[in-house]
């Protein structure tokens, strides 16, 4: 059965809701054009059919139905949404930063142990640290890409170094999976001061119950939870109030 969210009750809500999912700042940052787009993971290692860790299929430790599910969300749903969000930013000169599991190493000596563990291993140059085409980097953009060997993009590269640099104060996220990468990258992205939006129909997971309780645990308090379309209705629309002020 899948959670329903307005049955998710937080005893703080109203005062989470008030710092970081009314905060006004969200619509400052992006008319200022402090904001970015965080792709996390859409890449062969674990978001393509019959490839990386779903080479062997019956070995994935995910049940064929399971897999039919992922799939179907990531082709009819959030693969073709990530791009729309990916032209909108690039159209409205905000960054779109990307993220994949890739080690320094061609035998994965540098990977963190929970990958090691895992057997987790995209070495450079390899098919399972290529991205999807759909939703790549754009050269013509010149867009940042950032290498990991776990779960949260923070913990194991500069990317608050760089977002420092870049003059980024809020972050939207999209990618794979929900409750694993997706949300340590929230949670961390929070604790470390940044105004963060994740958007639902943009994330996927192996089965609706995980993708669902860890936006039930983000939503109002680490995050606003926000759908595609609300999205693009936001950044459309923040973008011409500053250039109105001006």
């Amino acid at each position: 059965m899948i959670l329903d969210p307005n049955e998710h009750i937080d005893p703080l809500r109203d005062a989470y809701h008030e710092s970081f999912i009314d905060n006004p700042k969200h619509v400052e940052l992006l008319a200022q054009r402090n904001t970015a787009l965080l792709c996390i993971d859409l890449q062969y290692l674990d978001a393509a059919r019959g490839c990386g860790v779903f080479a062997d299929a019956d070995a994935s430790g995910v049940s064929p139905e399971a897999q039919e599910y992922y799939f179907d969300r990531l082709e009819r749903l959030v693969l073709p949404g990530v791009r729309r969000l990916q032209d909108a930013f690039r159209h409205h000169g905000l960054e779109v930063i990307h993220t994949r599991i890739q080690s320094l190493t061609q035998d994965g000596r540098d990977r963190g142990k929970g990958h090691k563990r895992l057997k987790l291993l995209a070495a450079p140059g390899s098919r399972e640290a290529d991205f999807l085409e759909q939703v790549a980097p754009d050269p013509k953009y010149d867009e940042i890409v950032f290498n990991k060997t776990a779960s949260g993009v923070f913990s194991s590269t500069n990317l608050h170094y760089v977002l420092n640099n870049l003059g980024v104060e809020s972050l939207f996220v999209v990618g794979v999976y929900t409750n694993e990468c997706v949300e340590t990258t929230v949670r961390d992205a929070c604790d470390l001061g940044y105004l963060v939006t994740v958007v639902e129909d943009c994330c996927a997971t192996v089965t609706p119950e995980l993708h669902e309780a860890s936006l039930a645990t983000l939503r109002d308090r680490y995050a606003r939870v926000l759908t595609l379309k609300e999205t693009l209705g936001i950044v459309d629309a923040a973008i011409p109030l500053v250039r109105s002020s001006v």
